[in-house]
């Protein structure tokens, strides 16, 4: 080289040099702080795509925390539901003792009466105390609140419910298939039983889904004390019985639904003449509208005939229900809720405009996405004692002192029917919270977990930095600095060769 004002060699080896210690810095700053990725420029599309999955990773971790904080209220509210059912138990062991009449004091009564009032009071308290961060969980509080239900429902339970903000939604039913007793009807061609002899005697079985019961009957015995008879002995049976005028006999359940049957076995007529047949028919109080093959009491002497009833067909808003009885219900991810129809309603085809859903219930969001898809909610109805049992036998407060059903002079049988129910109810809300926490609460913790591990590790494959390929990366921009430099110096020194021309 024979210029010295320019040095093009220098010049090369310091950008050179230059773009080597712009590799070196950033393969340091890379493993200074583990991030392949520190600002837009080192991966514009790589940054994108991570800061997507960084907000998914947040999304998730908060929804596992919302789950985990739902399984927490879960297991308080539980705690508090076991030792009701443990009280109930107690109160069920009282009852049965006090039964022993004959054989227990009136102090002794009155001794396991002030325990059963102490017993209820301890009920209300705990399901006005059960709490999560102040919010009663047992009083009521996360109950579904509703609005205009129809007159033909005559009781409902809404074990979920998703709303969205402050819409409502309105519960439909739909009537398809009436519910029906099971029934039979025995005509004797009269009002009365005219028998072969005077020492005949007209005797048959009345068997129901409670239990069964013989009954023999002489000549001139009317039907309406035949139909008295049956009546007698239908908490023990499960049927009951009705005389008509035109000289025949009702036997029906004394309840609606499939699991229902009357069985009646006549094992001697006495020669009584008439018929038998089933009962297929909506009215069961007109006998000339029945319909039906009919038999002859000797055809059906020692076989009998048997019927069963009709559990009501719905559907609840678009959805086919399951029925029992009178009973309608649907479970969807949307709506969960029970329906008791009244017989009008249960037997009547047609449309009910049931209840409207205005609010309520316990609301958790356990999906990354705040919406209506990825919320859950749950009813826990108010567990006091004068909400524990049911409308047909009453409710618990009803066993307390100078109530109908105390132990000292009160109903015991009807106490006792109380106390099941109520403990029905309540292991029913036990086994609903114990799935919910279980196979909704627990599945989503499981899944959201394995989630977060993929999406972490989508967001790691993208973001963090490689430590062996970037060590690789530093050792090869450290040798090519220091080679760099070497060359800057010698391309720094070259021009000092012109020295030699001037000599």
């Amino acid at each position: 080289m024979s210029r010295i004002n320019t040095n093009v060699s220098s010049l090369l080896a310091q950008r050179i040099l230059g773009l080597q210690n712009q590799s070196l810095n950033k393969s340091l700053e890379r493993l200074s702080t583990g991030f392949r990725i520190n600002r837009g420029a080192d991966d514009p599309a790589g940054l994108i795509a991570s800061e997507n999955l960084r907000s998914e990773k947040a999304s998730i971790t908060a929804a596992i925390g919302n789950a985990e904080r739902a399984d927490q209220v879960m297991n308080i509210a539980e705690g508090g539901l076991q030792e009701i059912n443990s009280l109930l138990l107690e109160v069920q062991g009282l009852i049965g003792s006090s039964a022993n009449d004959a054989g227990l004091s009136t102090e002794e009564k009155k001794a396991n009466q002030l325990q059963i009032d102490s017993i209820l009071q301890t009920i209300d308290r705990i399901a006005t105390a059960t709490s999560f961060q102040g919010t009663k969980l047992l009083n009521g509080s996360f109950d579904f609140t509703t609005s205009a239900q129809a007159t033909s429902v005559e009781g409902f339970q809404v074990n979920a419910a998703k709303l969205e903000g402050t819409d409502h939604r309105a519960v439909q039913v739909l009537v398809t298939n009436s519910a029906q007793h099971a029934g039979l009807v025995l005509s004797t061609g009269g009002t009365s039983l005219n028998l072969s002899a005077a020492t005949a005697s007209f005797q048959f079985e009345v068997i129901g889904l409670l239990g069964s019961r013989e009954f023999t009957f002489a000549s001139s015995t009317t039907m309406s004390s035949i139909a008295a008879s049956v009546n007698t002995f239908k908490s023990v049976t499960g049927v009951s019985a009705v005389s008509l005028q035109t000289s025949a006999i009702i036997f029906k359940s004394t309840d609606y639904g499939s699991d229902q049957f009357v069985s009646v076995e006549i094992s001697d007529t006495g020669g009584q003449a008439g018929s038998f047949t089933t009962l297929s028919t909506t009215d069961e109080n007109t006998i000339s509208t029945i319909a039906g093959n009919i038999d002859t009491l000797q055809t059906v002497k020692n076989q009998g005939k048997r019927d069963a009833g009709d559990d009501v067909g719905a559907i609840i808003n678009g959805i086919a229900a399951t029925a029992e009885g009178r009973n309608a219900r649907i479970v969807s991810d949307f709506l969960d809720v029970s329906l008791d129809l009244s017989v009008a309603g249960a037997t009547t085809l047609g449309s009910i405009n049931a209840m409207t859903i205005t609010g309520g219930g316990a609301k958790f969001n356990l999906g990354p996405n705040v919406d209506i898809q990825n919320q859950v909610s749950i009813g826990i109805s108010n567990v006091a004692s004068r909400n524990l049992g049911s409308l047909a036998n009453g409710y618990l407060d009803d066993l307390g002192s100078s109530k109908v059903a105390n132990v000292v002079d009160g109903d015991l049988e009807t106490g006792q029917k109380i106390v099941n129910d109520a403990i029905t109810q309540l292991s029913s809300l036990r086994g609903r919270l114990g799935a919910f926490q279980k196979n909704i609460v627990g599945a989503t913790i499981r899944s959201l977990g394995v989630a977060l591990e993929n999406t972490s590790a989508a967001e790691s494959s993208i973001r963090d930095t490689d430590f062996a390929a970037e060590t690789a990366e530093l050792t090869r921009s450290q040798i090519l600095v220091n080679a760099a430099t070497n060359v800057l110096a010698i391309s720094n020194s070259q021009p000092q060769s012109v020295l030699a021309l001037l000599g």
